[in-house]
């Protein structure tokens, strides 16, 4: 299990970022147009469809951490203006969202949930040379375009294969491995990515089926799933149809372990599912605030202004716009070029889930996924 390092969340840019509790909200989305004082910056995310939830988790963090820093003089004398932007988990959706914040003047981007949403739109923002800084989506296909202005803060698919590999074949002693997606980007990419992993690491794949999204009913999948006796079964698509997927899986008493990717992480799962039948379903998944002491005080701000638990993804957005905030003032200009040589050259940045650096390609120089499982109900590290 990785050790998480407490993160010391002071930064050298001044004391306009430091990690204070928030007061009333400062800065608001929707209309565009900044004016010389505001520095406008676009939040990609769904917050219609079926991941609106996680769409709406990502927006409060980013707001939470604008505000703050606005609190604290904004950046370089200027205030930050947010523009938010529903992408719907949809390409053509996403697509239009990205040239409505491009039209609008927005200096650099933040969000991006879904994969196959943030892969077209991130070719709108490369033509327009807008940086992006992706705090959720991690397909390995986002960085294989090649786009120099795309930044991830979440470990892509290649890290999380890798973690669900691992814990599958040494942690739980697996053999016989089944891999279910549901043909969207980021699930059939992390399939792939795991069954590779899986064969090399001397496992064997007996299953590898895809569903569609809106499915209800598992039990043809699930009959030929349980005669292939698998010793674990990776669910690697999204909450709503996982749920529904692991209450069906132990209904039909399919045997082994099950678990699910970061696109299902959201505790929704364990009440679609049902308390009983999450019962040790595990988790690979990115930095989440509840197992990061350092984030007490980001959870408590969070609390206070939303009247909710922040999501699985709240605290990579938030460290995503003060990643960003940070890169505008070391370059001291809203320049769109200055401020993608400034993320590129982004190096040790402190974040909940550790320090952030990257590669050439714009992805984490270390990975930051982790396992967890459901126990009574609750999301906890195992033991």
């Amino acid at each position: 299990m990785k050790v998480w390092r407490k993160a010391g969340l002071g930064l050298s840019i001044a004391s306009l970022l430091a990690l204070t509790a928030c007061g009333s909200g400062g800065s608001s989305g929707g209309q565009g147009g900044a004016s010389s004082s505001e520095i406008l910056v676009g939040v990609q995310s769904p917050t219609t469809g079926s991941e609106a939830k996680m769409g709406q988790d990502i927006n409060n963090a980013v707001q939470l951490a604008a505000d703050e820093i606005n609190e604290k003089g904004g950046i370089n004398g200027k205030k930050i203006k947010l523009v938010f932007a529903d992408d719907a988990c949809d390409p053509q959706t996403a697509t239009a969202a990205a040239n409505k914040l491009v039209s609008q003047g927005v200096v650099a981007v933040v969000g991006g949930y879904c994969s196959g949403a943030t892969l077209p739109a991130s070719g709108v923002y490369h033509n327009a040379g807008i940086p992006m800084v992706v705090t959720a989506a991690n397909s390995a296909k986002i960085p294989a375009q090649g786009y120099k202005e795309i930044f991830l803060t979440n470990g892509t698919t290649v890290h999380q294969a890798e973690a669900a590999s691992e814990h599958m074949l040494k942690a739980l002693g697996a053999k016989r491995i089944a891999i279910v997606h549901d043909n969207s980007a980021f699930a059939k990419d992390l399939a792939e990515i795991t069954k590779k992993a899986v064969q090399e690491k001397g496992g064997e794949v007996v299953a590898f089926e895809a569903v569609n999204p809106e499915e209800k009913d598992f039990t043809s999948l699930l009959t030929k799933l349980k005669s292939a006796k698998p010793d674990a079964t990776y669910w690697t698509a999204y909450y709503a149809a996982g749920g529904l997927l692991i209450k069906q899986f132990k209904q039909l008493g399919v045997p082994g372990a099950i678990g699910v990717g970061d696109g299902a992480n959201d505790k929704t799962l364990i009440d679609i599912a049902g308390k009983q039948a999450a019962e040790g379903t595990f988790v690979t998944t990115s930095p989440t605030p509840e197992f990061i002491p350092s984030a007490k005080s980001f959870t408590d701000s969070y609390k206070a202004k939303f009247k909710g638990e922040p999501g699985p993804y709240s605290a990579l957005s938030y460290d995503g716009m003060r990643l960003l905030a940070d890169a505008i003032a070391r370059a001291n200009t809203t320049d769109k070029a200055a401020i993608v040589k400034a993320l590129k050259e982004t190096k040790g940045f402190k974040t909940f889930g550790g320090d952030i650096s990257f590669k050439e390609d714009g992805t984490l120089e270390k990975s930051n996924f982790i396992v967890i499982q459901v126990k009574d109900g609750k999301f906890s590290l195992p033991k």
